[in-house]
Protein backbone atom coordinates (compact mmCIF):
# COMPACT_ATOMS: atom_id res chain seq x y z
CA UNK A 1 0.00 0.00 0.00
CA UNK A 2 1.29 3.44 -0.94
CA UNK A 3 0.36 6.61 0.92
CA UNK A 4 1.53 10.20 0.63
CA UNK A 5 1.83 12.51 3.64
CA UNK A 6 3.09 16.03 2.95
CA UNK A 7 5.12 14.82 -0.02
CA UNK A 8 6.55 11.76 1.74
CA UNK A 9 5.78 8.60 -0.29
CA UNK A 10 5.21 5.83 2.23
CA UNK A 11 5.22 2.24 0.98
CA UNK A 12 3.61 0.24 3.78
CA UNK A 13 4.70 -3.39 4.03
CA UNK A 14 6.85 -3.12 0.92
CA UNK A 15 9.37 -5.70 2.14
CA UNK A 16 8.16 -9.17 3.06
CA UNK A 17 9.53 -11.16 6.00
CA UNK A 18 12.24 -12.89 3.95
CA UNK A 19 13.48 -9.62 2.47
CA UNK A 20 13.54 -8.02 5.93
CA UNK A 21 15.57 -10.89 7.39
CA UNK A 22 18.02 -10.74 4.49
CA UNK A 23 18.52 -7.00 5.00
CA UNK A 24 19.21 -7.54 8.70
CA UNK A 25 21.93 -10.00 7.66
CA UNK A 26 23.37 -7.34 5.35
CA UNK A 27 23.34 -4.80 8.19
CA UNK A 28 25.15 -7.20 10.49
CA UNK A 29 27.90 -7.67 7.93
CA UNK A 30 28.28 -3.92 7.51
CA UNK A 31 28.46 -3.47 11.31
CA UNK A 32 31.10 -6.18 11.59
CA UNK A 33 33.33 -4.26 9.17
CA UNK A 34 32.38 -0.79 10.50
CA UNK A 35 31.18 -1.11 14.12
CA UNK A 36 28.28 1.01 15.34
CA UNK A 37 29.03 4.05 17.50
CA UNK A 38 27.12 6.81 19.28
CA UNK A 39 28.36 10.16 17.95
CA UNK A 40 28.55 13.38 19.89
CA UNK A 41 26.40 16.29 18.79
CA UNK A 42 27.59 19.90 18.46
CA UNK A 43 25.66 20.52 21.69
CA UNK A 44 27.90 18.18 23.68
CA UNK A 45 25.41 15.33 24.12
CA UNK A 46 25.69 11.88 22.64
CA UNK A 47 22.94 10.83 20.24
CA UNK A 48 20.57 8.19 21.63
CA UNK A 49 20.88 6.10 18.47
CA UNK A 50 23.91 4.05 17.50
CA UNK A 51 24.99 4.24 13.90
CA UNK A 52 27.30 3.17 11.13
CA UNK A 53 27.31 3.63 7.36
CA UNK A 54 27.95 1.90 4.06
CA UNK A 55 29.08 3.53 0.82
CA UNK A 56 31.86 5.82 -0.33
CA UNK A 57 31.24 8.11 2.66
CA UNK A 58 29.52 7.82 6.01
CA UNK A 59 27.50 10.35 7.98
CA UNK A 60 29.30 11.67 11.05
CA UNK A 61 28.72 14.09 13.91
CA UNK A 62 30.97 15.58 16.57
CA UNK A 63 31.42 18.84 18.48
CA UNK A 64 32.34 20.65 15.25
CA UNK A 65 29.10 19.78 13.47
CA UNK A 66 27.59 17.32 11.01
CA UNK A 67 29.38 16.03 7.93
CA UNK A 68 30.18 13.08 5.70
CA UNK A 69 33.47 11.34 6.42
CA UNK A 70 35.45 9.16 3.99
CA UNK A 71 36.42 6.72 6.75
CA UNK A 72 34.91 5.13 9.86
CA UNK A 73 36.01 6.71 13.18
CA UNK A 74 38.09 3.58 13.75
CA UNK A 75 40.13 4.46 10.66
CA UNK A 76 38.91 1.86 8.18
CA UNK A 77 36.88 2.40 5.01
CA UNK A 78 33.10 2.13 4.99
CA UNK A 79 31.83 -1.15 3.49
CA UNK A 80 29.99 -1.07 0.15
CA UNK A 81 26.23 -0.47 0.16
CA UNK A 82 24.53 -3.91 0.04
CA UNK A 83 23.16 -4.90 -3.34
CA UNK A 84 19.63 -5.39 -2.01
CA UNK A 85 19.60 -1.80 -0.74
CA UNK A 86 20.76 -0.47 -4.11
CA UNK A 87 18.08 -2.54 -5.87
CA UNK A 88 15.42 -1.07 -3.58
CA UNK A 89 16.71 2.45 -4.28
CA UNK A 90 16.53 1.90 -8.05
CA UNK A 91 13.08 0.34 -7.82
CA UNK A 92 11.41 3.07 -5.77
CA UNK A 93 13.26 6.18 -6.96
CA UNK A 94 13.55 5.17 -10.61
CA UNK A 95 17.06 6.63 -10.67
CA UNK A 96 20.13 5.23 -12.37
CA UNK A 97 22.30 7.38 -10.05
CA UNK A 98 23.05 5.31 -6.95
CA UNK A 99 23.38 6.80 -3.45
CA UNK A 100 26.80 7.61 -2.01
CA UNK A 101 25.85 6.78 1.57
CA UNK A 102 23.56 4.38 3.40
CA UNK A 103 23.34 5.58 6.98
CA UNK A 104 22.33 2.82 9.42
CA UNK A 105 20.73 3.88 12.71
CA UNK A 106 19.86 1.50 15.53
CA UNK A 107 17.17 2.60 17.98
CA UNK A 108 17.27 0.75 21.29
CA UNK A 109 14.64 1.11 23.99
CA UNK A 110 14.07 4.80 24.72
CA UNK A 111 15.98 6.06 21.66
CA UNK A 112 14.54 8.82 19.49
CA UNK A 113 15.53 11.25 16.76
CA UNK A 114 14.61 14.92 17.13
CA UNK A 115 13.02 16.93 14.35
CA UNK A 116 15.63 17.73 11.71
CA UNK A 117 16.29 18.33 8.02
CA UNK A 118 18.63 16.20 5.92
CA UNK A 119 20.77 19.04 4.62
CA UNK A 120 24.41 17.96 4.73
CA UNK A 121 24.38 16.98 1.05
CA UNK A 122 25.73 19.04 -1.85
CA UNK A 123 22.37 19.08 -3.64
CA UNK A 124 18.79 18.63 -2.47
CA UNK A 125 17.57 17.63 -5.92
CA UNK A 126 17.99 13.93 -5.13
CA UNK A 127 15.49 12.04 -2.96
CA UNK A 128 16.21 10.30 0.33
CA UNK A 129 15.09 6.69 0.80
CA UNK A 130 14.43 5.29 4.26
CA UNK A 131 13.84 1.64 5.24
CA UNK A 132 12.39 0.51 8.58
CA UNK A 133 13.32 -2.86 10.12
CA UNK A 134 12.28 -4.25 13.50
CA UNK A 135 10.22 -2.41 16.09
CA UNK A 136 7.70 0.21 14.96
CA UNK A 137 8.75 3.85 15.16
CA UNK A 138 6.46 6.86 15.49
CA UNK A 139 7.55 9.01 12.55
CA UNK A 140 6.63 12.70 12.75
CA UNK A 141 6.47 14.95 9.68
CA UNK A 142 6.60 18.70 10.08
CA UNK A 143 7.11 21.65 7.78
CA UNK A 144 9.81 23.42 5.77
CA UNK A 145 10.54 25.51 8.88
CA UNK A 146 10.54 24.56 12.56
CA UNK A 147 7.24 24.61 14.41
CA UNK A 148 3.68 24.46 13.19
CA UNK A 149 1.29 21.56 12.91
CA UNK A 150 2.77 18.09 12.39
CA UNK A 151 1.47 14.68 11.36
CA UNK A 152 2.62 11.30 12.65
CA UNK A 153 2.51 7.73 11.37
CA UNK A 154 3.78 4.47 12.81
CA UNK A 155 6.45 3.02 10.52
CA UNK A 156 6.60 -0.74 10.87
CA UNK A 157 9.10 -3.35 9.80
CA UNK A 158 9.23 -3.54 6.01
CA UNK A 159 7.92 -0.02 5.40
CA UNK A 160 9.90 2.19 3.01
CA UNK A 161 9.70 5.99 2.72
CA UNK A 162 10.87 8.14 -0.20
CA UNK A 163 11.29 11.85 0.50
CA UNK A 164 11.88 14.06 -2.51
CA UNK A 165 10.81 17.14 -4.39
CA UNK A 166 9.30 19.90 -2.28
CA UNK A 167 9.38 17.56 0.75
CA UNK A 168 13.13 17.03 0.56
CA UNK A 169 13.87 19.65 3.25
CA UNK A 170 10.81 19.04 5.40
CA UNK A 171 11.52 18.62 9.12
CA UNK A 172 10.95 15.07 10.37
CA UNK A 173 11.90 12.85 13.28
CA UNK A 174 11.17 9.72 15.31
CA UNK A 175 9.43 10.46 18.62
CA UNK A 176 9.69 6.97 20.05
CA UNK A 177 9.76 3.30 19.18
CA UNK A 178 7.32 0.63 20.30
CA UNK A 179 9.98 -1.58 21.85
CA UNK A 180 9.28 -5.30 21.46
CA UNK A 181 6.61 -4.83 18.80
CA UNK A 182 8.57 -6.91 16.26
CA UNK A 183 10.36 -10.25 16.48
CA UNK A 184 12.74 -9.47 13.59
CA UNK A 185 15.61 -8.46 15.89
CA UNK A 186 16.17 -11.02 18.68
CA UNK A 187 17.01 -8.33 21.25
CA UNK A 188 14.41 -5.85 20.01
CA UNK A 189 14.91 -2.36 18.68
CA UNK A 190 14.56 -0.65 15.32
CA UNK A 191 17.00 -0.38 12.43
CA UNK A 192 16.61 2.47 9.95
CA UNK A 193 18.53 2.60 6.68
CA UNK A 194 18.74 6.01 5.01
CA UNK A 195 20.15 6.28 1.49
CA UNK A 196 21.38 9.65 0.23
CA UNK A 197 23.18 11.11 -2.76
CA UNK A 198 25.91 13.21 -1.15
CA UNK A 199 27.93 14.76 -3.99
Amino acid sequence: MRANIRGFDIFKGHLDAAAQAALVGDVRRVAEAAPMFSPDTPYGKKMSVRMTSAGSVGWYADRSGYSYAPRHPGGGPWPPIPGAVLALWRELTGLARDPDCCLINYYGEGARMGMHQDKDEASFDWPVLSVSLGDAGLFRIGNATRGGKTESIWLESGDVVVMGGAARLTYHGVDRIRFGSSTLLPKGGRINLTCRVVF
